[in-house]
């Protein structure tokens, strides 16, 4: 039988409090380095969950150097919608959860979806940017090339909205269809432009400033395809379930695009905080649609013959 030997106990002893105070240590190090888990993705949500204030249209148009929202507005005809996919969308910086452990600022490749938020904050809010040496300021023009870029509410890096023709190892998760990202590098990938709405206009309209707060097609340059939130495709992110955003051009039998292809570039409300989504209809002669009805639906037209 083996002897007692109580250096052993207290050798162990020793052991584990120099590996108590090498954690501490660490922990201490980290903490004061702004690298410990809850302080990343504290920092993270504070950025993206940020309120930003847009740019507010004067002239009614959107210029190059604005700060938007992308809206996907609801689409009420759509037969495939199903509960949870309707109402209002906006375009938005989609983090998978590993990404939200390792990093501290956004980092390229990127995904992006469409989120049920409409208030403007740091990770559904896009600046539009000019890829062709046009000033700040310019109206953006039918046809014009533009880029759309994002902080996600953090000062630097910028990302740039991307898409790309679908391969065997590029395509969207779930539709299978052109995927639609966040990348760090400028080129002819992160081209877009706006069309009007009417395919029997778009022509005569081929030139003319881009009007704010109004239904557009945005098209990718490089590819053809049109920006799209299909509505019955969902993913979970990190902040719950969001739906999928692809690059694909939705026809009806009569060549014209669905609203799956409809946007609305959204500006701030001059009078107050808000958006010009959130202000309400003109309404003449201060009484409704509704409320005229409501009124009128009982007076009984007396018969003169």
């Amino acid at each position: 039988m083996a002897a007692y030997s109580p250096g052993v106990l207290v050798g162990n002893w020793n052991e584990a409090a120099f590996l108590e105070e090498d954690r501490m240590r660490d922990f201490i190090r980290k903490r004061d380095r702004g690298e410990l888990l809850m302080q990343k993705i504290g920092r993270l949500e504070e950025n993206l969950l940020k309120k930003i204030k847009l740019s507010v249209s004067k002239d009614g148009f959107i210029c190059f150097g604005d700060t938007v929202m992308l809206l996907s507005p609801d689409s009420k005809s759509s037969v495939d919608n199903y509960t949870g996919a309707c109402g209002n969308l906006t375009l938005a910086i989609n983090l998978e959860e590993i990404s939200i452990y390792s990093a501290v600022s956004l980092q390229a490749p990127c995904g992006v979806s469409a989120v049920k938020t409409i208030d403007p904050m740091g990770r559904n809010t896009f600046c539009l940017l000019s890829v062709d040496g046009s000033s700040v300021g310019e109206p953006i023009r039918f046809g014009q090339k533009f880029g759309l870029g994002t902080t996600g509410g953090f000062s630097d890096p910028m990302l740039y909205l991307a898409s790309d023709h679908k391969s065997f190892i590029r395509f969207a998760k779930k539709s299978h269809l052109q995927q639609v990202f966040l990348t760090d590098e400028l080129s002819y990938l992160t081209c877009w432009q706006a069309a009007f709405l009417d395919p029997q206009l778009r022509l005569e309209y081929e030139g003319s400033p881009v009007p704010a707060n109004s239904k557009v097609i945005i098209t990718h340059c490089h590819t053809n395809r049109s920006l799209a939130v299909p509505r019955n495709f969902w993913t979970r992110s990190y902040f719950g379930r969001e739906y999928e955003v692809i690059c694909h051009t939705y026809l009806d039998s009569h060549r014209v695009e669905e609203d799956k292809n409809y946007w609305v570039i959204v500006t701030a409300n001059p009078g107050d905080d808000g958006t010009m989504i959130d202000r309400p209809d003109p309404q003449p002669g201060g009484i409704g649609k509704k409320e005229f009805c409501q009124e009128t639906e009982n007076i009984k037209i007396p018969d003169y013959k």
